[in-house]
């Protein structure tokens, strides 16, 4: 079975995307970027702040699928500064410490948004059904 979770974006048709796909137990967030809930960026400037948005939205989006935290298994931090990557790397921590996924950092030559600092992806799989 195939479920696909839309954010909303005006974007997803035009591409042919979702925020995130489920298939079976398996999980994949798209590429999130740090989209203010009102529209916008949210954290101008601030790496933690972006980051930190990213993963609420792809956290929401893997909630929506039925996974949790806990089934996340990999994810990618795409920076286009990599000298910033401990700002990224202190939110990652704190979401994922005690999950301790996979985690992979690059340097990107710039996003869609040139206000936009990172973009994260999540993979999962889920162990358990959620509550």
């Amino acid at each position: 079975m195939r479920q696909n979770i839309p954010s909303g974006s005006p974007l997803e048709p035009q591409i042919g995307f979702s925020r995130a796909t489920r298939i079976g137990a398996h999980v994949a967030v798209a590429g999130t970027a740090p989209i203010a809930e009102g529209g916008g960026t949210a954290g101008q400037g601030d790496v933690a702040a972006q980051t930190r948005r990213c993963f609420e939205i792809g956290l929401a989006a893997l909630a929506q699928a039925g996974a949790r935290p806990e089934d996340v298994i990999r994810t990618r931090i795409m920076l286009t500064d990599i000298t910033r990557w401990k700002e990224a790397a202190a939110v990652h921590g704190e979401v994922f410490s005690a999950i301790r996924p996979a985690c992979t950092f690059v340097e990107v030559s710039r996003f869609i948004d040139p206000d936009w600092l990172v973009e994260t992806e999540i993979d999962a799989i889920i162990t358990e059904p959620s509550e």
